[in-house]
């Protein structure tokens, strides 16, 4: 597949809909689930097995390619699995274009997985605040926003966040002074460990389909490793 240099996510948020007042010319724009309704000039619409055909897009053209488990599990499969990269869409569209696309920039909007009490807590309203089930692969989504940085630093990728409120995403803020901020620096003892604990356990399924076999999984020992991911910044 071509590499794309500059790469916009989307996801729900409500600020997903600021994405309509950026004047960024992206190379793609990645719209997970319902984000499709953002922007009309989306290129690849990426969703999970059980987001119903409902919601889909009524209208598909020649320039927009739709991404399905089929594409995105071997490839974050080759970032680690689900289980140690977060089982939810916003990680998971991450790996993918990392993987895919090959961009040398990912700006995020809409995936600050910040789901306030009172409020819409989707750009179109309430839904299901997907990252806080309890999920063995999401007991730490700053562990596994950190390791997303890490994979997009090892190739080139600098990686920024254009929501401006709470977020649980660690990766810096791109603002109007300052578009793209450096990846802070990592501790790399830190990720050396945690990637080698990571291999230790071997906690990988083909599929994709984790929790069919959580008996195979110690989430204490899953625990000590978004541990060290937590504290490489």
């Amino acid at each position: 597949m071509e590499s794309k240099k500059h790469v916009l996510i989307i996801g729900s948020g409500p600020n997903a809909l600021k994405a309509n007042e950026l004047k960024t010319a992206f190379d793609a724009i990645v719209v997970i689930n319902n984000a499709w309704r953002v922007r009309d000039d989306w290129t690849h619409f990426i969703y999970p097995f059980d987001f119903s055909k409902e919601r889909w897009p009524q209208e598909i053209n020649y320039s927009q390619t739709v991404i399905t488990e089929k594409e995105f599990v071997p490839i974050q499969n080759k970032y680690g699995g689900f289980i140690f990269a977060g089982a939810t869409m916003a990680f998971t569209a991450g790996y993918w274009v990392l993987g895919a696309l090959k961009p040398s920039h990912i700006s995020f909007i809409g995936c600050d997985m910040h789901y306030p009490k009172n409020g819409k807590t989707h750009f179109y309203g309430n839904g299901t605040a997907d990252p806080l089930r309890e999920d063995i692969s999401l007991m730490s989504l700053k562990a596994k926003s950190n390791r997303f940085l890490h994979f997009s630093r090892k190739q080139n990728c600098l990686v920024g966040n254009l929501s401006d409120g709470p977020s649980k995403l660690t990766f810096p803020r791109i603002t109007s002074k300052n578009s793209w901020p450096k990846t802070p620096s990592f501790k790399e003892n830190l990720v050396s460990e945690a990637l080698e604990r990571e291999k230790e356990l071997g906690y990988f399924d083909i599929t994709g389909r984790y929790w069919q076999n959580l008996d195979k999984y110690d989430a204490n020992e899953i625990k000590k490793i978004d541990d060290l991911w937590e504290q490489i910044i």
